[in-house]
């Protein structure tokens, strides 16, 4: 390991929230863990906040269980929880250009429920100034996504039609606001109690999916944003528009082993379609998060914190996000 170090960063304890085994809410307790040592292109962070999100919630339960081909077949091969991350660097290594001890960035560091949190250089972006730490936490992960899905994927352009399923959890939230910023007319499905959340984020229409289905409503839509439904493909095409294009995001009850047979099927229909059925496959990137922050700093993207919780809560905040009662984002802060 090679580094550049600030005086007593890198060496002794931190508390963190880790796990030892797969499981719920449950198998998470806070503990004494030693500090990240860093690579040549790795930065220290000393973390402030971090956001809790779906795919967190899918490392901790290792489902679908493809997951653990990549993070540990038995048990997780990082105990310790979180992605998002916002703090100030401590620490960089010797090949790190961009960024020095002080700065303040937002972006993914595995590991983030901690004092201390490990990322690559490449993984993280500069703070917007318009936002306090708790805030730009609950950022990466799901607001970059969200980007990726519309434009890089789905080539949202002004003034078409764009239906997000999920429009009230952390990716859609910023779906829905994302797609008004490049002049779409946006249309959002949730849950009763969370129609109000979505209007305000700018959805031109709310649609209740306990009352209202999508894909028999007159409306049909250039771009759908498969983000927490599992609707069958037939009536995601019946939504689109002869040459629209849906973007599978995610899926809660898509399987246990892959979590992508739906979107898989889709896929392989796809070429044989005037309609694309197009795959989101995750990237986590600094570029994708400096991209964001312009955004944020002109205020067409603001995030909607549903509840802070302190790091011995983080159990409590991810008990939050299995119950499905989280409107927008969850953020945890490391320091009072």
């Amino acid at each position: 390991m090679s580094t550049s170090i600030s005086t007593g960063t890198t060496t002794g304890t931190m508390r963190a929230v880790v796990q030892d085994r797969y499981g719920t809410s449950e198998v998470l307790r806070l503990a004494e863990v030693p500090r990240p040592e860093i690579g040549d292109h790795d930065v220290l962070v000393q973390v402030h906040a971090a956001g809790l999100d779906r795919g967190t919630e899918h490392l901790m339960t290792g489902k679908p269980y493809a997951v653990r081909l990549a993070m540990g077949l038995r048990r997780p091969k990082n105990p310790v929880l979180g992605r998002d991350v916002a703090g100030r660097v401590v620490a960089v290594g010797s090949a790190v250009t961009r960024f020095a001890i002080g700065d303040e960035v937002y972006g993914v560091a595995p590991g983030s429920f901690a004092e201390y949190a490990r990322a690559r250089e490449s993984q993280l972006a500069p703070k917007p100034a318009n936002l306090s730490f708790t805030e730009a936490a609950v950022v990466p992960v799901s607001a970059a996504t969200a980007l990726r899905a519309l434009v890089d994927v789905g080539g949202v352009r002004a003034g078409q039609s764009v239906l997000v399923l999920g429009a009230s959890g952390g990716v859609g939230s910023y779906a829905v606001q994302l797609a008004k910023a490049f002049g779409a007319e946006v249309t959002g499905v949730c849950s009763t109690s969370k129609m109000q959340l979505v209007a305000s984020l700018g959805a031109d229409h709310v649609l209740d999916y306990t009352r209202d289905d999508f894909a028999e409503v007159a409306a049909r839509y250039d771009l759908i944003l498969d983000i927490a439904g599992n609707p069958s493909l037939r009536r995601l095409r019946k939504a689109l528009k002869p040459r629209g294009t849906a973007v599978f995001v995610g899926g809660e009850s898509a399987g246990a082993v892959t979590g992508m047979g739906r979107q898989l099927r889709g896929a392989l229909l796809s070429p044989f379609l005037r309609q694309k059925l197009a795959l989101l496959v995750t990237k986590e990137r600094g570029s994708d998060y400096e991209r964001l922050t312009e955004l944020v700093e002109a205020g067409q993207v603001v995030p909607r914190i549903d509840r802070t919780y302190s790091l011995a809560d983080a159990p409590l905040a991810v008990r939050q996000l299995e119950s499905g009662s989280v409107q927008g984002k969850v953020a945890i802060t490391t320091r009072p």
